[in-house]
């Protein structure tokens, strides 16, 4: 594994970085690992937006980065920081700081499918939230204030055309209004649990991207949207990059049997989801049979290219109206 703490990052949080089943490793060479992108790889609403609608890089974090989990299990997994026999509850148990105690950031992207995986990426803070800051704002206020606010960019790092097509140049997403998301906050830590089979457009797409997992590189930030002035600019709680991963890599999860884990339905028929992401795959392959590969649109931005065929056309803006209801496009 790389050396890719410096020496000013506490022992306990090398360890925890070190010890999950995914290995961290060089963002430039992870490999069905894991790595801390940069920063300004990501564009956020600069300190004029509102006027200007001019944004700029991400810059550093608020938060470090803790570890990546992909897991799966007998059911769709949540609640994952609630079970005191996970890894990085036992570090907080056994980890007696002076001053601040750390708080947890853990954002748990559980994916439709028949294994229930669950992609979790997991962030520190080592010091006090900023009183009145949007962090603040975020844990002490109810669901609906971070449903507004929860904001995810996608940026495909490495991956075939066609899901880089799919996806566009950096999808912008506020989670809470695309996908529906689980809440669960306690004194050292937040976990937020999207179900990402809880939308239709959000089911095909990563449909599609699943079925080139072990050839993708993917990095997901995470920030709470600014929508004042006094607010801006935005800043990225974390970020995280997977890279290649394999299903095989995968650890199985024993759920505790007294958590409120019951039979737990795919939010959307697996078949359904299915034959959409199928269709939606089959409907970019059918529209680059006369080789001009420029012509596909990207879903998020919405554009539509007279090379489509009127069909072809039709079809994707009648998938991009869906898209746009639950995906936040910014110019």
């Amino acid at each position: 594994m790389a050396n890719l703490d410096g020496d000013n990052k506490p022992e306990w949080i090398k360890r925890v970085k070190s010890e999950g089943a995914i290995p961290l490793l060089d963002p430039d060479d992870c490999s069905n690992g894991w790595a801390s992108p940069p920063g300004n790889s990501f564009m956020v609403r600069g300190p004029e937006y509102f006027s200007t609608k001019v944004k700029v890089p991400g810059g550093e974090f608020l938060l470090k980065p803790l570890g990546f989990d992909w897991i799966k299990g007998p059911k769709k997994i949540s609640d994952i920081l609630n079970n005191p026999k996970h890894r990085i509850r036992i570090a907080l148990q056994d980890e007696t700081p002076t001053g601040c105690k750390p708080f947890i950031w853990a954002f748990n992207l559980q994916v439709p499918s028949k294994e229930n995986f669950s992609a979790v990426a997991y962030f520190v803070g080592l010091k006090p939230v900023p009183e009145g800051s949007l962090m603040e704002q975020f844990l002490k206020g109810d669901d609906a204030f971070r449903t507004k606010r929860l904001k995810l960019i996608a940026n495909i790092v490495k991956g075939p055309w066609i899901v880089r097509k799919a996806v566009g140049e950096q999808a912008i997403c506020v989670i809470g209004r695309a996908l529906t998301c689980k809440y669960c906050i306690a004194d050292d830590f937040i976990e937020v649990d999207v179900d990402i089979g809880s939308s239709v457009i959000a089911n095909a797409i990563v449909h599609l991207a699943y079925n080139y997992l072990s050839t993708l590189a993917v990095d997901l930030a995470f920030l709470i949207e600014s929508q004042t002035q006094s607010e801006l600019p935005e800043r990225i709680l974390g970020a995280v990059r997977f890279s290649e991963l394999q299903t095989t890599s995968a650890t199985l999860v024993e759920m505790p049997s007294n958590e409120n884990m019951g039979e737990l339905l795919p939010s959307f028929p697996s078949r359904l989801w299915k034959s959409f992401g199928h269709s939606f795959s089959h409907l970019v392959q059918a529209d680059t049979q006369d080789g001009s590969s420029s012509s596909i649109p990207s879903l998020v931005k919405g554009d539509v290219d007279n090379g489509l065929s009127e069909e072809g056309t039709k079809k994707w803006r009648d998938l991009h109206n869906l898209l746009s209801k639950v995906m936040s496009v910014e110019s």
